[in-house]
């Protein structure tokens, strides 16, 4: 459907517009708290409630800047009158304070960009006493030992408000968030959400709608009064950031199905919109439109709202899987920095501009991201883009974890989300990854329990290959969590060396397994397995479709998209697994696997050719292996005529 540029910009505001109305029935008589629907976060009702009120007050306040105030919806005194309610602390309906709740921290960052954004319209025209109380619920940031995470900035853009403001701040204090900041800096524009182990391995959604956003803003806030070159030091690495970002998004408008907080949705957009806001990106204002309108409208296809018009916890459905211990139902409304281009006058030329194609619209492409340790592939036919991931595991390298599978899975892309089973949400033992089985490698031990991947290491990273090792673990309690999961007992077993060559829709994984100690260099008894993609089926499409022969099994996908599976070399056995209820897409997926005849032999090569597309591969690529002292080679011969050389070096 043919729209103008203005019509966008309408759209986007009605939007916004219906996603505010839509939460105040939820409101408390004094406005201070919004308590949607739903199972309580694990933070409780009080503390959803303010999550409620800041979250949709961040998307008033982008709504009211680009508006220049223009008010119909009577937005600004509405969440006045919030603010006056919930700082005052003889109120039994206040908000918790930062003492009696760790997450006030997260949201008074988003009341204090709110206001700052709607100054002129909402904190001058406050009474002095409600500002006073508003810069005291916000003091006792200062001095205030954040996590080590994106967390710091919640300190850093509270405490700049307040110094613009006439409250508390502290120079320590901002002067420690930009240090860390620069210490989490891994190159190339990808900043890692904090350290893990002390390394760089952290790499999600948190880059773009985290640390690139807040230390800009924090720049905005503080203005004249900012570090000297600060502002353009973020400018430069946001800007290359975006030069990566934008080849992650599918012409679906969907971004990357990975890591934690995928309920926030939209709010994968902030980085885009913020890069236009400050100057610092590399699209034309014509993409970065092009973009946000195909997300924005992905979303709301796949039902991101309900019947009331509240956002749900879930990806395209209610889906809890994806869900973490702190989501609760308020939590989705952080999509409203998806709407940070409405702070932009109707003017800016990202309003007007006509909008340009995606990069996975003109053409495909290959390429390595080495900060994240990720090889992408787009392909412009069916609009997919695919990351392979040879980096960052959001674990610690000195012990062994539970797979969380948003982030230890080999493969994730953007019309495909990884097996996520069980709530989050629900207590210990409520989302074990028991079986790793999606864009995994994995051992069977001689219960059919399957191996654990984190933590990996980094081997080597090329234009279109990649090598990574880990050492197979069967943890006791397999409960995943981004943060390394619980400690319990697990069993060590044998080294898995995996090396991908990724183009186009096809990626070839090889593996080597090797003893993990001298006590079982006779032999792994262990059955390899290696995943495909799995796809949300259709159920009423009856029996999904088993292998085509022996060593190839394919799934259609109920999107018209292909999962395939072949067995090249050491893998003769293929089968497709059902599921249900257990990936973000759809009530019915399948994934199609193939495995060894019996144990394993350690120091050979096995070699899969995994496939995802808009139709079957038709023309596969052409392997040969070969050995070079204790290095395993597997030499990757495509139809296009490119050539890539994949080596396993044993672990010794």
């Amino acid at each position: 459907m043919n729209h103008t540029p203005a019509e966008d910009r309408a759209h986007w505001e009605r939007t916004a517009d219906r996603l505010l109305l839509a939460v105040r029935p939820h409101a408390n008589e004094q406005r201070s708290l919004i308590q949607l629907p739903g199972t309580p976060s694990i933070n409780g009702r009080r503390s959803d409630g303010l999550e409620g009120f800041a979250r949709t007050f961040l998307l008033a306040g982008f709504r009211l800047a680009g508006a220049a105030g223009a008010d119909p919806h009577g937005l600004a005194d509405w969440y006045a009158q919030g603010l006056a309610a919930g700082t005052d602390p003889k109120n039994p309906q206040r908000w918790p304070t930062f003492a009696e709740c760790n997450q006030a921290k997260v949201e008074a960052a988003s009341v204090a960009l709110a206001l700052h954004e709607t100054r002129p319209w909402i904190w001058d025209r406050l009474d002095d006493r409600v500002r006073q109380r508003m810069l005291d619920w916000l003091a006792p940031m200062t001095g205030d030992t954040m996590p080590g995470n994106n967390w710091i900035w919640f300190q850093g853009v509270t405490e700049a408000f307040a110094r613009t403001a006439g409250g508390d701040w502290c120079q320590e204090d901002l002067d420690r968030v930009i240090a860390l900041t620069d210490d989490w800096y891994a190159g190339d524009g990808w900043y890692s959400d904090g350290l893990t182990g002390g390394e760089h391995r952290n790499f999600d959604h948190y880059n773009g709608w985290a640390m690139h956003l807040y230390p800009l803003w924090f720049c905005r806030i503080l203005g004249d009064a900012a570090p000297e070159g600060l502002l353009h030091r973020y400018r430069s690495r946001l800007r290359r950031f975006l030069a990566d970002q934008r080849l992650l998004i599918g012409a679906n408008g969907s971004p990357l199905v990975q890591g934690r907080s995928l309920t926030y949705r939209h709010a994968a957009l902030a980085s885009l919109w913020t890069g236009a806001l400050f100057d610092a990106t590399p699209l034309a204002p014509g993409e970065t439109r092009a973009v946000a309108n195909r997300m924005l409208g992905h979303f709301t296809r796949h039902g991101s709202t309900d019947a009331q018009g509240l956002l749900t916890l879930g990806w395209h459905r209610p889906f809890r899987g994806l869900l973490q211990v702190y989501s609760g139902p308020a939590s989705p409304y952080w999509a409203a920095k998806g709407f940070i281009g409405l702070a932009l006058p109707p003017d800016h030329p990202v309003w007007t501009d006509e909008e340009t194609p995606l990069p996975v619209e003109r053409a495909d492409f290959t390429r390595a991201l080495p900060a994240p340790g990720w090889l992408v592939s787009g392909t412009a036919a069916d609009g997919v883009v695919r990351v392979v991931n040879h980096g960052g595991d959001h674990a610690d390298p000195n012990r062994p974890h539970a797979d969380d599978p948003c982030y230890a899975r080999f493969a994730y892309s953007t019309h495909t989300a990884p097996e996520t089973p069980g709530d989050p949400t629900a207590g210990p033992g409520a989302c074990a990854d028991a079986d790793p089985l999606d864009n995994s490698v994995v051992l069977l031990d001689a219960a059919g329990r399957a191996s654990h991947r984190r933590p990996t290491t980094r081997i080597s990273l090329a234009a279109a290959t990649a090598v990574s090792r880990s050492r197979a673990h069967w943890p006791e309690d397999a409960t995943w969590d981004p943060f390394g999961g619980p400690d319990t007992p697990h069993a060590l077993g044998p080294w898995i060396t995996v090396g991908s060559a990724l183009r186009g829709s096809v990626e070839v994984r090889a593996v080597r397994v090797d003893p993990g100690s001298q006590d079982d260099a006779a032999g792994s008894g262990y059955v390899l397995r290696v995943g495909g993609w799995a796809l949300a089926v259709d159920p009423r499409a009856g029996q999904v479709p088993g292998p085509v022969d022996r060593d190839t099994a394919m799934v259609p996908g109920s999107d018209g998209l292909v999962s395939r599976i072949l067995g090249v070399r050491g893998l003769p056995h293929a089968t497709v697994v059902s599921s249900t209820d257990s990936n973000a897409l759809g009530g019915a997926s399948a994934t199609p696997v193939v495995q060894t005849d019996g144990p394993v032999p350690y120091g050979t090569v096995h070699v899969a050719i995994v496939h995802l597309g808009g139709t079957d591969s038709t023309e596969l690529p052409l392997v040969t292996t070969d050995a070079l002292g204790s290095t395993l080679t597997v030499n990757v011969a495509w139809p296009t005529g490119a050539r890539d050389t994949v080596r396993l070096p044993s672990p010794g």
